[in-house]
């Protein structure tokens, strides 16, 4: 059975942030990710998670003015040094944190962009990124995003995203498959999973369509599991959901022995 990490941007939002590492692990969770950690300084969210015993598998790099809508900054032309600028403060906190992954957001497409530039502009970013995470051993991450959750991002399919992984050509570079957002784009996600696993470096789940537990909606997560099992898949799944009611309540689709209950 698959490893799961909570995703404590999205779960046990029942309490603050810095209350749902004891959350998740009272409820079974040996692992989380989040979307930002920046917030709280690094040695803070580092004594969160070994007060815990939890280990931190993947956060998002700086994704530029996310209140006023930004959406990652990889993909935009002109904006490379606030870009790896970000990279470095990513890596100062993976650092502490003991993070192996991080996701590098490509962004929103600007309004009237040449798409080819900003490709070739997230190709040249990436690389940089991937040769100075390599440095401490960090595995880089894109992930496409469906267009109905966040209109006009960058990257929609995982052939996209594995066609920029193969341009790259660098080894820590792999790609964040959200079984999700794979849903809504495109579909056939056992034939996906087959076909590139090898070059997949997380994945993430949640319902379809309301994007809430998976044991409900149109994806078949025991199935899914089963076929990660078969094709050897060790990393994390990462729960990235919004619970359709208290947290705790809601995950009793979480296999055991990993779920042991709060009662």
């Amino acid at each position: 059975m698959p490893r799961f990490a909570a995703n404590l941007t999205m779960m046990f939002n029942e309490v603050p942030f810095a209350e749902r590492f004891a959350a998740a692990a009272r409820a079974g969770f040996r692992a989380v990710e989040f979307l930002f950690p920046y917030d709280h300084a690094p040695d803070t969210v580092a004594g969160w998670l070994q007060a815990n015993d939890l280990q931190n598998v993947l956060f998002n790099m700086p994704p530029g003015d996310w209140q006023a809508g930004e959406r990652g900054l990889g993909a935009l032309p002109g904006r490379e040094a606030e870009f790896q600028d970000g990279v470095t403060k990513a890596l100062n906190y993976a650092q502490a944190l003991g993070t192996p992954r991080l996701h590098a957001m490509a962004g929103l497409l600007p309004a009237g962009a040449d798409p080819a530039a900003c490709r070739a502009t997230y190709i040249d970013n990436l690389r940089h990124t991937a040769d100075r995470c390599a440095k401490q051993g960090i595995m880089v991450l894109i992930e496409p995003i469906n267009t109905r959750d966040i209109p006009g991002y960058f990257l929609n399919t995982q052939a996209e995203a594995q066609a920029i992984r193969a341009a790259v050509g660098a080894p820590n570079l792999k790609v964040q498959m959200d079984l999700y957002h794979a849903q809504i784009v495109e579909g056939d996600i056992a034939t996906k999973l087959r076909r590139y696993l090898p070059h997949i470096g997380h994945i993430q789940i949640a319902s379809v369509p309301e994007r809430h537990e998976p044991d409900d909606g149109e994806l078949n997560y025991p199935y899914l599991f089963r076929l990660l099992d078969e094709l050897g898949y060790d990393g994390w799944l990462g729960c990235e959901y919004r619970p359709a009611g208290a947290t705790e309540a809601g995950l009793g689709w979480l296999p055991k022995p990993q779920h042991r209950s709060t009662l």
